[in-house]
């Protein structure tokens, strides 16, 4: 029996997928309130629990040899940025108790690439780059660094843990949806006209999940695996989009000063209001950076072999328009 967490979510949605499509045994923890619209086709057993309830966990794990972690509180605002920390470090701790009590084989964690050093010179990152929780920007890096740290700690004092760090996802089935599939429906839906000097890895979700698959076959416990595939700009993302989606790409770029000012206020009225701003601070603070990394580790280790972007966004184009998010 292989668990999977935060299969009502974008990446692990897939990796129950993938899964279930190899005739693997699977059982999902899903909160009572998860959205299931993702995988209501799915044979498996579900177990409703919550991250922040041990005893849930215990019920989850129980018979399971292999876990795959991958849920997480992936917002980029959050009115009480604590509950961010309670899912993602507290709850990753539970569930390797869990896991530890258990006897479960192996887990594979899912971190994210915003957990990897990025360098100054504009040089690709990679699983060795230096990095520190000072480096993180805002409470969702924050909180999933010390999550990752938390999953490593446990891999040294001898629970078989391997990390995947999964660029930005794109693709089919992205129901929430995530801050890089708002992007693509912001586009779709004409609120983008403009855009900010930043960079991101994009890859095909179901490389990702067939990079956790790999993972948990081949991975080195304690160690940590890019799985991204192609560097772009976002002004290459929104051409790209243009392309695939028939409409005209944004051509002014936005100066980050101004996206900062545009974004503190919207951020500062959300805190008052309770509704999520267009922009987050913190994901304008994020854009400062280019997120390009590199994934020969994965290829070399794993036989990590992702299949071209293109494909991709061209697949979640057509999700979005098919299920009316554009």
């Amino acid at each position: 029996m292989v668990l999977v967490t935060g299969a009502s979510g974008f990446v692990g949605g897939h990796v129950a997928r993938a899964l279930a499509g190899r005739g693997e045994r699977v059982r999902i923890l899903v909160r009572p309130t998860s959205d299931r619209r993702g995988i209501a086709d799915l044979d498996v057993e579900r177990v409703t629990g919550d991250l922040r309830d041990p005893d849930s966990l215990s019920r989850a794990v129980a018979g399971c040899e292999l876990v795959y972690h991958v849920a997480a509180d992936y917002r980029l605002w959050a009115r009480d940025p604590g509950e961010l920390y309670r899912a993602n470090v507290d709850g990753t701790r539970n569930l390797l108790e869990a896991v530890r009590r258990e006897g479960v084989r192996r887990v594979v964690y899912t971190s994210t690439v915003g957990c990897i050093g990025i360098r100054g010179d504009g040089t690709p990152g990679d699983e060795d780059s230096p990095v520190s929780l000072e480096e993180m920007t805002g409470a969702y890096k924050r909180s999933k660094f010390q999550a990752e740290q938390v999953a490593l700690e446990y891999a040294r004092t001898g629970l078989d843990v391997v990390v995947v760090n999964p660029t930005a996802p794109v693709g089919d089935r992205d129901v929430k949806p995530t801050p890089t599939g708002k992007i693509i429906v912001d586009f779709l839906l004409g609120r983008m006209p403009a855009y900010v000097d930043t960079g991101l890895n994009l890859v095909d979700v179901r490389d990702v999940a067939q990079g956790h698959l790999a993972a948990a076959e081949r991975g080195r416990s304690g160690e940590r695996y890019i799985l991204g595939a192609r560097n772009m700009t976002l002004r290459e993302i929104v051409e790209e989009l243009a392309r695939l989606g028939g409409r005209p790409a944004p051509k002014v770029r936005i100066p980050y000063a101004v996206a900062w000012t545009y974004a503190a206020a919207g951020t500062a009225l959300a805190n008052l209001t309770g509704r999520e701003p267009r922009a987050p601070l913190d994901a304008v603070r994020m854009s400062r950076k280019k997120m390009w990394v590199r994934i020969d580790k994965a290829e070399r280790e794993l036989g990590f072999a992702p299949g071209p972007v293109e494909e991709a966004l061209r697949r979640a184009i057509e999700w979005f328009r098919e299920n009316q998010y554009c």
